[in-house]
């Protein structure tokens, strides 16, 4: 059988074309990193997800699915053990030559020391500043809420649990502080494909400039009213948007409060004034019902660790919206 010229010439140019290279093997601890890493590596290949569904990395299981994929990594990405401390193990134990990534240790992020015990006292109304990061403005003991620029890279998770509160992906800045470093990581194991994760990165950054204006417009309206959460993972959102987060149900969400706690909880949100009192939808959802009872406070959820939503590239901006959205339509609601 004779070659057409037609197909002489698409041969020459399948030869010529060149090809794409193999996308590294790379594991992503939590959703909304993982959100991160699927949008730098677009195009080029997909990243796999350990915490799946509605899991969350506080009460996380490995499954052998898991460890098998670890050790098939050739990069792994994970906040720290101070969020997933059930990697902290799995990672020591890697027997291949996976790159494993710290992103809480990512250059240019901004980091605020963990609260301890919930934040239950009410603002200072004569203090301009009283909802920033340096204010301490709930009341802890002076290192509380205290900003820190991480100047250093690498990775070392030997250092046990961290005193940064870990949901460091709640402001937009730090998203984009974890995406440099994600695009730097991938650039380096995978050079072949560093101009796509470099054209993806600066995609990346412009939608994430985008959502952080579009989000302090959404809030701005409602900034004042104060609120509870289920528990202390928002004040990464709370010191970049200045809302008002007057205190959390649990600040660990491992250890559910008893029922002096609840009685005190109860108390405070009738004593602060808290317009809403927020669920997550990992959690048990009764308690919320128990303390807002006999108050005027209504009820909402939040969902910082994207436990409703679909993995993927878009995640990251659902999660954000649905966060400003949720406090908007609740704290709007109880006017």
């Amino acid at each position: 059988m004779k070659s057409t010229p037609a197909l002489l010439l698409a041969s020459t140019i399948l030869l010529s074309s060149p090809a794409w290279a193999e996308a590294p093997n790379v594991v992503v601890s939590i959703k909304p990193i993982h959100s991160l890493v699927a949008s730098i590596m677009q195009g080029v290949g997909e990243p796999s997800l350990i915490v799946e569904g509605g899991a969350s990395p506080h009460t996380y299981n490995m499954k052998p699915s898991n460890a098998a994929a670890l050790q098939a990594a050739k990069v792994v990405f994970w906040v720290g053990p101070g969020l997933e401390a059930f990697l902290d193990k799995p990672l020591d134990a890697l027997s291949g030559g996976a790159k494993v990534v710290e992103l809480s240790e990512a250059p240019g992020l901004e980091k605020l020391k963990f609260r301890e015990g919930g934040a239950f006292e009410p603002h200072d109304d004569g203090d301009e500043d009283h909802h920033g990061a340096e204010a301490g403005h709930d009341g802890h003991d002076d290192h509380a809420g205290e900003a820190e620029a991480s100047d250093e890279g690498g990775h070392d998770h030997h250092h046990g649990e961290s005193e940064f509160d870990m949901h460091m992906w709640l402001d937009p800045m730090n998203a984009k502080a974890m995406a440099a470093e994600i695009e730097k990581t991938l650039a380096e194991v995978d050079p072949a494909n560093a101009a796509a994760y470099k054209a993806n990165l600066d995609k990346l950054k412009q939608r994430i400039d985008t959502l952080d204006k579009s989000l302090a417009e959404t809030v701005a309206p409602v900034s004042d009213k104060p609120f509870v959460v289920f528990h202390d993972a928002y004040q990464y959102f709370e010191h970049r948007y200045k809302v008002r987060v007057a205190g959390s149900i649990t600040v660990s969400p491992e250890v559910l409060p008893g029922a002096e706690r609840i009685s005190e909880i109860h108390a405070k949100i009738a004593d602060l004034g808290a317009t809403c009192v927020f669920a997550e939808p990992q959690f048990e959802p009764k308690l919320i019902s128990v303390v807002i009872e006999g108050t005027p406070a209504k009820s909402g959820t939040l969902d910082p660790e994207a436990a409703t939503l679909e993995s993927g590239p878009d995640l990251y901006f659902q999660l954000m919206e649905n966060i400003g959205a949720s406090l908007k339509s609740c704290l709007a609601s109880a006017d």
